[in-house]
């Protein structure tokens, strides 16, 4: 009996003596949520991945970023509010999304206001009226730390959309953003909100007609097999920042502060770059699983819309004239080919 006890004692102590070998990082890594809507297969999840081995590595293991992809733990707008609760930690976006809680940012979504993405690059990189919005964000519980890309929004619908003479009375899915309903129904569409990963059912199942995206989530969706007519109207430039719950900021240190920043810009360096590459590829991919690509000339759908400029002056006043002056600038600044 006593050697028995010897010998567990001895066990006991050599496994205590193992698990106190451990390097500090390994057992004590704080783990941070980062959530998203898009599938794993899209640029977004290899975006959030990126930066997960990014911070894991700027904070020497301090933090383990776990990615949560495809509106597992929430849809777009119920995440930016888990980021004011500190429910999660990180989350991904259209900046309309952002705009219940900063209504100015509407504005980022009136349409046509750049024409590649270059000058889209510009624009969210350098408009101060753009940076001063976003510089509000951190009193309303979510902080931005850097623009990561999606993409122009283009149409998938069912039937062919040649003109705004198409989309007349028809349901589109959208998400949930007064600026992209305006812009939707001065086409001439019937604006449905629903949440992306329902879209896909929806379209199948005819209660909508189609849905408004980049091409990159149309792609990842795969949102051409029940909508196979593409047609790239272009009509918002719509990039995704990266946004971390101000709850979550306040717990690092300015060592850690400056390592999550550092690694999301490094991200939107990647990504932006990712997306612009993919399109033409991405185009291809579907067009031979029998999507029809249509590039439609787009004059008759920025007359449509110029309505909205009107609408956004009505509500948003001096704000309107801030934000164009900008793109504007940028426009000058780097003509389109």
């Amino acid at each position: 009996m006593k050697r028995r006890t010897f010998f567990a004692r001895s066990l006991l102590t050599a496994s205590l003596a193992a698990l106190f070998a451990l390097p500090l990082s390994a057992s004590a890594a704080t783990v941070l949520k980062f959530s998203h809507t898009d599938q794993p297969g899209g640029a977004r999840q290899k975006a959030a991945e990126m930066f997960a081995q990014k911070v894991g590595e700027y904070t020497q293991g301090r933090y383990e970023v776990k990615v949560y992809p495809a509106g597992q733990l929430a849809n777009d707008p119920k995440a930016v509010e888990q980021l004011q609760l500190g429910g999660i930690d990180f989350t991904v976006s259209s900046t309309g999304t952002y705009a219940t809680h900063l209504p100015t940012l509407n504005l980022s979504l009136l349409p046509y206001l750049v024409e590649n993405y270059e000058q889209g690059w510009k624009l969210y990189d350098d408009s101060k009226w753009l940076q001063a919005q976003f510089a509000k964000a951190p009193a309303k519980g979510f902080r931005f730390l850097a623009t990561w890309e999606a993409g122009f929004r283009d149409m998938t619908t069912k039937d062919p959309l040649a003109s705004p003479a198409d989309a007349d009375g028809k349901k589109l899915r959208s998400f949930p953003n007064e600026m992209m309903r305006w812009t939707l129904e001065a086409i001439g569409f019937n604006v449905v909100i629903l949440p992306l990963p329902e879209v896909y059912l929806a379209i199948q199942q005819g209660a909508v007609s189609g849905q408004e995206n980049p091409i990159d989530t149309i792609f990842a969706n795969k949102f051409y097999e029940v909508a196979p007519n593409v047609t790239l109207t272009h009509h918002v430039y719509s990039p995704i920042p990266l946004t971390m719950s101000e709850k979550t900021w306040a717990k690092l240190s300015a060592a850690d502060q400056a390592a999550v920043v550092k690694a999301g810009a490094e991200t939107a360096t990647w990504i932006r770059n990712e997306i612009r590459s993919n399109d033409d590829r991405q185009l291809a991919e579907m067009q031979s699983k029998g999507a029809k690509i249509a590039r439609p000339n787009l004059g008759a759908f920025r007359d449509a819309v110029k309505p909205v400029y009107a609408k956004a002056r009505e509500k948003y006043g001096a704000d309107v004239d801030a934000f164009i002056a900008d793109a504007d600038a940028v426009r000058k600044a780097l003509p389109a080919k």
